[in-house]
């Protein structure tokens, strides 16, 4: 147990030993579901509800917002914070305003962990090419944070489908997969048809010409005949690796 749920145990525990009276503790929930920024509302309870606890968008916001949402949220209490799609400057804010945060430039992405959940359940993440790989570690990174083990192989795809077989092990023992793939995004029917897992694919807006930004991608892995497949938006390795660790924490009897 960890971030906002402990601190309210710890609360409560409080109030039970006399140390802290009720019309206090009071106040102190009142404080809790929404910190109000002016530019931002952020959502305070998310982890509490989900535990999945909030995440920002960097993408649309200036350095000094993201870095004050990030403050306001482990201020409340996070376990951890995830920004993502974060450029340098962003990622230099996040870092000032806390030392601990790590990074991963080729995600985009900037993260503070001061109370990951105990690890449980595996999730396997392939993607099919190298270019793939921002998409393919926002996933990871998102997976982690929530407490899940990831199985990270890149640049299988169906181009050289002899190299997926070294990676059919990790398939095999999963509590769910993600494929990651653009172009064709042939990649993510393969997987589906061999996995025992549930498998989240993951079109990605890698390709030429009539791959259309995703597009094509996308209605690859929605028409796919893999009945165990299922798919999030373009580009969405956050959704998937959030979906992906719920269900790999699940599998394992962990919420």
């Amino acid at each position: 147990m960890a971030g906002l749920r402990a601190e309210l145990v710890e609360l409560l525990e409080a109030v039970q030993r006399g140390e802290v009276t009720p019309e206090a503790a009071v106040e102190r929930f009142a404080g809790l579901p929404v910190r109000e920024l002016g530019f931002a509302r952020l959502d305070a309870h998310r982890e509490l509800r989900q535990a999945a606890p909030e995440a920002v968008l960097g993408e649309g916001k200036t350095p000094e917002q993201v870095a004050a949402i990030v403050s306001e949220l482990l201020e409340a209490g996070a376990g951890s914070v995830l920004v993502t799609r974060a450029h340098a400057d962003v990622r230099a804010a996040v870092r000032a305003v806390a030392p601990d945060a790590a990074w991963d430039e080729r995600a985009g992405a900037v993260w503070v962990a001061r109370g990951v959940p105990e690890r449980a359940g595996l999730v396997t993440i392939v993607s099919a090419g190298t270019s793939d790989g921002r998409v393919l570690h926002e996933a990871r990174i998102r997976a982690e944070l929530l407490g899940a083990e990831v199985v990270v192989h890149e640049d299988v795809g169906v181009a050289g489908l002899h190299r997926l077989v070294g990676v059919l092990p990790d398939i095999e023992r999963a509590d769910c997969v993600v494929v990651v793939a653009g172009m064709d995004a042939a990649l993510a029917s393969v997987v589906g048809g061999l996995a025992a897992a549930p498998v989240i694919g993951v079109p990605t807006s890698v390709g030429y010409g009539v791959a259309d930004g995703g597009r094509t991608a996308l209605n690859a892995m929605l028409c796919s005949c893999a009945a165990g497949l299922a798919v999030v938006g373009i580009d969405d390795g956050f959704g998937a690796g959030t979906i992906a660790a719920r269900i790999a924490r699940t599998a394992k009897g962990t919420a």
